[in-house]
């Protein structure tokens, strides 16, 4: 009975998360709000100031700048082709 049992769950924790965690695009999904997090921190940090360096703006460029190829690669993320076993 253990020995199904652990067979069984061995199976779900193998195929059924990583499935799961595809089709839902967790780690995608992560990333991008912790971007958008570091984002609204950033921006909220910078109009803050009352007397912005350049280099500060420019710290601040960097990050909008990064929020594209965020958004890029999340959008162009999909769904992980995988071979069915026969």
């Amino acid at each position: 009975m253990s020995w199904k049992l652990f067979k069984n769950i061995w199976l779900f924790v193998k195929c059924e998360i990583p499935e799961l965690m595809s089709n839902w695009r967790l780690i995608p999904r992560l990333l991008m709000f912790m971007y958008c997090y570091a984002f609204y921190m950033v921006v909220t940090w910078f109009m803050a100031m009352p007397d912005p360096t350049n280099a500060q703006a420019g710290f601040v460029s960097v990050i909008v700048g990064a929020g594209a190829a965020w958004f890029g690669l999340y959008v162009n993320s999909g769904k992980v082709k995988t071979q069915e076993n026969k």
